[in-house]
C-alpha cells in the first residue's frame, strides 16, 4: 500500500488512481458499484439485485448511500487526533441505524437472498473493530439487528474467504495513525 502504485494500477484507473480495480477479458472497471453491477449483469445466476424495478432501484439507492456515508463516517473516527469527537461517532451510528431500519427483519438487505446492498456493505465492516476500539463503542450495542446480520454475513463461506480480519485491520489503522502523526 505504501510502497508506490504499480503501472498496472494506474494504467487500469487513470482517473482516481486507486483499487478496487477489476479486469475482465483485458478490460479494466472502477469502483466497487460500478464493478458490482457488472457482475450481475454479467453472470446473471444467481441475480444480485430483485426481479423488479422498484427493488433494484430501491437496492442501487443503498448502495450509493453506502458509497457516500459509510467509509468517511469510519474515517472520521480513525482519523482523530486525541478524543474522538463526540459527532463523529454520533455521524457513525446514525449511519447504521439507518442502515438497519432498511434491514428490518430480513435477514439480509434484499429479504432471504444475499444480494446486492450486502456485497457493497460487508467488505466496509471489517472496518468497524478499528472504529469500535478508537471511538470506544461496540456496534453491537448500538445496532444489535446490523450486528446480527454482518455475523450472519461473515459465516458465509463466499464471505469469510474474502473479507480480511478485523483485528488485521485495526493493525493497520494503528500503524496509519502512526504515520500521519496521529498517535
Amino acid at each position: 500500500l505504501f510502497g508506490g502504485k504499480s503501472e498496472l494500477l494506474l494504467s487500469s484507473n487513470p482517473i482516481y488512481k486507486k483499487v478496487p480495480v477489476f479486469l475482465h477479458d483485458g478490460k479494466p472497471l472502477c469502483e466497487s458499484t460500478i464493478i458490482v453491477n457488472y457482475i450481475d449483469e454479467t453472470w446473471s445466476s444467481p441475480p444480485l439485485l430483485p426481479p423488479c424495478s422498484y427493488g433494484r432501484a430501491q437496492a442501487r439507492f443503498w448502495a450509493d448511500f453506502i458509497d457516500k456515508k459509510v467509509f468517511d463516517a469510519c474515517g472520521n473516527i480513525w482519523r482523530s487526533k486525541g478524543e474522538v469527537p463526540v459527532e463523529a461517532k454520533k455521524e457513525f451510528i446514525e449511519i447504521l441505524k439507518q442502515l438497519e431500519e432498511a434491514l428490518g427483519d430480513k435477514d439480509y438487505f434484499i429479504g432471504t437472498t444475499f444480494g446486492f446492498v450486502d456485497i457493497i456493505l460487508i467488505p466496509l465492516t471489517s472496518w468497524f473493530f478499528a472504529v469500535e476500539k478508537i471511538g470506544g463503542f461496540t456496534v453491537e450495542a448500538e445496532c444489535p439487528k446490523f450486528s446480527n446480520w454482518m455475523k450472519r454475513c461473515l459465516q458465509r463461506e463466499s464471505v469469510a474467504k474474502v473479507v480480511p480480519p478485523p483485528e488485521k485491520v485495526y493493525e493497520f489503522v494503528l500503524m496509519f495513525r502512526k504515520m500521519q502523526g496521529i498517535d
